[in-house]
């Protein structure tokens, strides 16, 4: 299977990719992971994208392009991936159509899980971080054993800047004027596969198993 998974910042797409990959067989190809695993291999396309991956800054598209096709041409994806955070806009979408026409290949299904934007503020207005080992916890659904501390290693829990209620707000426009449009452009194409997001962990799970299942 060769998916997309695609929703707003905080609808849970890296946890159900990191599920879905080892359902299907298949690696979990993020491109966060992709930008930094391209500076860490420290070749010619990773010293390109290194100012944007340290800087925190998007990097272009041509540059994302050229990760997404690096990494979709290794072995582990011959048969599959589960793609998440790429496309984000129209204009990737055509180059992610490039790259599967190169490798020969096309996508058989978009997942888009969707929520309303009252459960995604929740949900990440109560998401925290710990900046030491990386821990996430969530203060309703996955709170630490002592309020405001790691429970691995003991550090002081942190909101991240972009979990704030109004930033979340202005991500959440955001991404409905750049990202809503993929999903208009692969619902024209009939591969478009919607699922309810607004449940737990392993409904959300299990609506995404059924929708891969769908003919």
């Amino acid at each position: 299977m060769r998916l997309v998974l695609l929703g707003p910042p905080g609808v849970g797409k890296g946890t159900q990719a990191e599920r879905l990959g080892p359902l299907l067989g298949v690696p979990h190809v993020s491109t966060g992971d992709m930008l930094r695993e391209a500076v860490e291999e420290g070749g010619a396309l990773g010293r390109r994208v290194r100012p944007f991956v340290e800087g925190g800054t998007l990097a272009p598209d041509d540059l994302v392009g050229e990760a997404v096709a690096a990494r979709l041409a290794r072995a582990d994806a011959g048969a599959g991936f589960v793609l998440d955070g790429f496309p984000r806009t129209v204009e990737q979408v055509a180059i992610l159509d490039r790259v599967l026409l190169r490798l020969g290949t096309s996508l058989d299904a978009v997942l888009s899980i969707e929520a309303p934007e009252t459960v995604i503020v929740r949900r990440l207005a109560g998401r925290r971080v710990c900046p030491s080992c990386r821990a996430v916890y969530h203060l309703d659904h996955r709170p630490p054993r002592s309020a405001g501390v790691c429970d691995a290693c003991g550090s002081a829990l942190v909101q991240r800047a972009d979990d704030e209620p109004d930033v979340i707000r202005e991500r959440l426009r955001v991404y409905a004027e750049r990202t809503v449009p993929v999903a208009r452009e692969y619902r024209d194409r009939g591969i478009l596969r919607s699922v309810d997001g607004s449940g737990d962990a392993n409904e959300v799970f299990e609506a995404l198993r059924a929708a891969v299942a769908a003919p």
